[in-house]
């Protein structure tokens, strides 16, 4: 009951159903979100790991995404979530390798061949060390270009530079690459 001006409305119905559909947005809100992580996840904290090179900063860069787009869920369903998302998952590693300008990559030591499931375990540690040793503006954009499999319009997008500009960074890793895993490039 309200009284205002002398009269005594009754809005216990009124706020019974605005709680109510409250509590139906809250929740509607809450499954489309849930839906959301369970299908980006991997994708997400695979591009995480190749971006940091670390298991553990892979996982809280993941985490700190979603943070980020629940707390503006209502404004990144508008356009494209997972975009959103791809996008804040960037920023929060750029915003990483700004504050530690350096990262200390350790050696991989030299040992005795290795046969069956092992080899192709070693050959992608390889591979990610070698991606991670990138400097970073090259490790973007191979890392979005040729593991994510983005144009490179939507790479430059994501990125916030020009096409030429993932070009040449996605030219000069993926020739960084080829001489740090000893694959020299063949023209016919």
């Amino acid at each position: 009951m309200l009284t205002t001006g002398g009269r005594t409305i009754d809005t216990t119905l009124e706020d019974e159903d605005t709680r109510s559909l409250a509590v139906v947005a809250d929740a509607s809100k809450a499954a489309a979100f849930t839906s959301f992580v369970a299908s980006t996840n991997d994708a997400l904290y695979r591009s995480a790991h190749l971006l940091s090179g670390n298991h553990h900063r892979a996982e809280e860069l993941v985490q700190q995404t979603y943070e980020r787009v629940w707390r503006r869920w209502d404004w990144a369903t508008v356009d494209d979530p997972a975009g959103y998302a791809w996008r804040t998952l960037f920023n929060l590693r750029i915003d990483g390798w700004r504050r530690t300008r350096r990262e200390v990559l350790t050696a991989q030591t030299e040992g005795a061949p290795i046969a069956g499931a092992e080899a192709a375990v070693a050959e992608r540690d390889r591979i990610t060390r070698a991606v991670a040793a990138l400097p970073p503006k090259q490790r973007r954009a191979v890392v979005l270009r040729y593991l994510l499999d983005m144009s490179e319009a939507d790479t430059a997008e994501t990125l916030g530079v020009a096409r030429g500009t993932v070009k040449s960074n996605a030219s000069r890793g993926l020739s960084a690459l080829r001489r740090a895993l000893g694959e020299e490039p063949t023209y016919e």
